[in-house]
């Protein structure tokens, strides 16, 4: 049969195909890429390393040579591609555990084959895939736990340096990250200001976990952290209190206290901060839809970040760009 020259569908099929997607997030399950990296390359070797069935397993490889994620070097043996070589552990944006489907968001992200229900009822898919909330299956399964502190840390560090150049964040005296996980864009902000002083707040865990990250970065003289929630009352009379991707999590009305908590600690002296994507389309479209169906989240653009502050009390006073992200700084109007 001659080869097909033309794109089904104009492209379309390419679009919509769920087939190659699941064969690249299950060699990255697998850690696949780890093993053909370190020298086990043919199909019985990773087989009996990946404890998976070998006539399978072969049909899988052989699939994501034709997707450009291996090379066939031999009779079933296999080598990685450039593509395929971002599968592997410590890469740039750590694909493999973003995509590892036993991992936090790898699990998530197969809560979008119910995206017809989230479309038809505004209700998120995750809970009607797997029958609780993400934040709830979070707590239930430690694993996944620490699979989601561990990326959105990575992530913040990704994201950190030009947040940290972004703004003028040596004119603080105190800044308040709020739902600061591990605490690594404020160790990143401390360290290009050194005069400013912070406070990782978060929940007991992640917490704990910025506690040993300020310590190894030496910087116990400037960093405390204070365990609890934002949606609780936040310890008040700092001058500056940071939401790190966090109000996208949470539907409007959570969105809204959290917000509010803020506000209220900043009162009319301090400033409140949201970092995000705001000026990338793609971005925000895909996120949009990622955190509805998560958690029934939204990736706001700058209108409605200006609608959930003035909710709040506040206004946006500036928007700085900071690489992929945004440096939105939000005050109380001076009366």
């Amino acid at each position: 049969m001659a080869e097909e020259t033309t794109a089904r569908g104009g492209g379309l099929w390419a679009a919509a195909d769920l087939l190659t997607p699941m064969a690249v997030r299950v060699a990255a399950t697998l850690r696949l890429a780890d093993h053909i990296a370190a020298g086990t390359r043919t199909t019985g070797a990773l087989a009996a390393a990946v404890h998976a069935d070998q006539d399978v397993l072969g049909r899988l490889l052989d699939h994501l040579v034709t997707a450009g994620v291996l090379e066939g070097a031999g009779t079933a043996t296999y080598e990685l591609t450039a593509t395929g070589r971002y599968l592997c552990e410590g890469q740039p944006d750590d694909m493999r555990s973003v995509l590892d489907v036993e991992g936090a968001l790898g699990h998530a992200e197969l809560s979008l084959v119910q995206l017809l229900h989230t479309v038809r009822t505004g209700e998120p898919a995750f809970p009607r895939q797997y029958g609780l909330t993400f934040w709830e299956d979070l707590s239930a399964d430690d694993r996944r736990a620490e699979s989601f502190d561990a990326l959105m840390g990575a992530r913040l560090a990704v994201h950190a340096p030009a947040v940290a150049g972004a703004y003028p964040w040596g004119g603080l005296r105190h800044l308040v990250d709020v739902g600061g996980g591990d605490g690594s864009m404020l160790i990143t902000i401390l360290r290009a200001h050194h005069d400013l002083h912070g406070t990782v707040l978060d929940l007991a865990g992640p917490v704990r976990r910025a506690e040993k990250a300020i310590a190894a970065a030496g910087l116990e003289h400037r960093a405390g952290t204070v365990a609890g929630s934002f949606f609780d009352e936040l310890p008040p009379g700092a001058d500056g209190y940071l939401l790190s991707s966090i109000l996208h999590n949470w539907d409007d009305a959570s969105a809204a206290r959290i917000m509010r908590r803020c506000a209220d600690a900043a009162s009319t002296a301090g400033s409140v901060f949201v970092v995000d994507y705001f000026n990338h389309q793609s971005l925000q479209t895909q996120g949009d839809l990622r955190m509805l169906c998560y958690f029934g989240g939204r990736q706001h653009s700058l209108e409605q970040l200006g609608e959930l502050a003035a909710a709040a009390g506040l206004r946006i006073v500036s928007v700085l760009p900071a690489g992929r992200m945004s440096v939105v700084e939000l005050r109380a109007p001076v009366r």
